[in-house]
């Protein structure tokens, strides 16, 4: 059937999600999932908008999403937003940033990335034609700014970085941006909750700089695919633009419900990203204690490596222990496993099983 595809589809190189194993008495930590459940007001405003007869799903939701809009601005009122200044139209930050792809970084210049970060970005420039030239990070996996002061058609940094967790300090956005005036600097959010300062406070000065977020991480609501972006209202205007283009309705009216009153939940936010924050200290003590080399990450996982064990083989036998983990297959990290935090009762888990897969080897040499 293959004779009926387009030239573009044969060009393609699909982005991999993290597996999602249909098996019971499983630690899932490979896929950054938060591992409390969302906002207890959250849940009863989605109940709330579908009642008791789910009549009100006869309708389509608001096109342009205004009360999570306003409950964006509402979030962040020390930033002085303003609704002109949310995109909301987005199936989660992952359908947000293929529009900001196609809207504000389709040029005559390559766009610069990172040469390890989200592989998402390298498929949509495969998707729209984009030209792009990769940056090295540099010895222990951080971004050099001074290597994004170059010609450009714009910039996409993850921050903190995926897979590595790497945190990149405000004051460097600010470098970033101001040496980059002449393009867009997308800085994609999806784990600042857990440890970083967001750029949103940038947005008012910078009219180059787009930041885009998700309420799948921090917000435990990666089931219902929820993802925003912030910036000057020209930049948005492109995406509404963009949007109108392809999907009028991409978010429904359960997730504009939930969502908008997750951020109105401050208090449960806090609650839950702090004891996230306090299991990756934990775990991360606990796993240098083992041998492992670990990466300071200000994200809801880890990036760890063992000097003296394959990575791919260990997540292998984590797996035969009921216990999955991510491994990428790169070169430069491919002695790597990155690992969710969960509940502390699974990584206590985690630890057990490690412990006993290492103290195994030992005894086999």
């Amino acid at each position: 059937m293959s004779r009926y595809w387009s030239s573009l589809v044969h060009s393609l190189t699909p982005y991999v999600p993290g597996e999602q194993p249909k098996l019971s008495n499983l630690v899932k930590l490979n896929t950054n999932e938060n591992p409390y459940p969302p906002s207890p007001r959250a849940v009863a405003a989605m109940r709330q908008e579908i009642g008791n007869d789910g009549a009100s799903l006869r309708l389509y939701p608001d096109p342009n999403a205004d009360s999570l809009k306003q409950a964006v601005v509402r979030h962040f009122a020390e930033f002085a937003l303003t609704p002109a200044h949310v995109f909301v139209g987005g199936n989660g930050s992952d359908e947000v940033l293929a529009h900001v792809f196609m809207a504000l970084l389709k040029h005559e210049q390559p766009i610069l990335l990172p040469d390890i970060s989200y592989s998402f970005y390298p498929v949509y420039c495969g998707l729209y034609g984009i030209d792009s030239v990769t940056i090295p990070l540099d010895d222990r996996f951080a971004i050099r700014v001074e290597d994004y002061v170059r010609d450009n058609g714009g910039i996409v940094i993850a921050n903190p970085n995926a897979p590595t967790g790497h945190l990149l300090p405000l004051g460097d956005i600010e470098r970033l941006v101001t040496a980059n005036r002449r393009s867009v600097v997308v800085i994609d959010e999806a784990y600042i909750d857990f440890g970083g300062e967001t750029a949103l406070g940038l947005v008012n000065r910078f009219p180059n700089l787009l930041v885009a977020r998700t309420l799948s991480k921090s917000h435990a609501l990666a089931g219902l695919r929820v993802g925003y972006a912030v910036g000057d209202p020209a930049l948005i205007e492109a995406l509404e633009r963009v949007k109108n283009s392809f999907n009028s309705y991409p978010l429904d009216r359960m997730a504009i419900a939930g969502a908008t009153e997750a951020l109105a939940d401050r208090e449960y936010l806090e609650k839950t990203r702090q004891a996230v924050m306090r299991g990756r200290a934990a775990l991360a003590a606990s796993l240098q204690g083992l041998g492992f080399d670990v990466l300071p990450s200000a994200a809801n996982f880890i990036f760890v490596r063992h000097p003296q064990r394959d990575a791919a083989e260990l997540a292998a036998q984590l797996r035969q222990h009921g216990i999955i983990v991510r491994h990428f297959r790169q070169t430069r990290i491919n002695q790597h496993i990155r690992i969710t935090i969960g509940t502390d009762a699974q990584c206590e888990r985690l630890v057990a099983a490690l412990k006993e897969i290492l103290q195994s080897d030992s005894n086999n040499l």
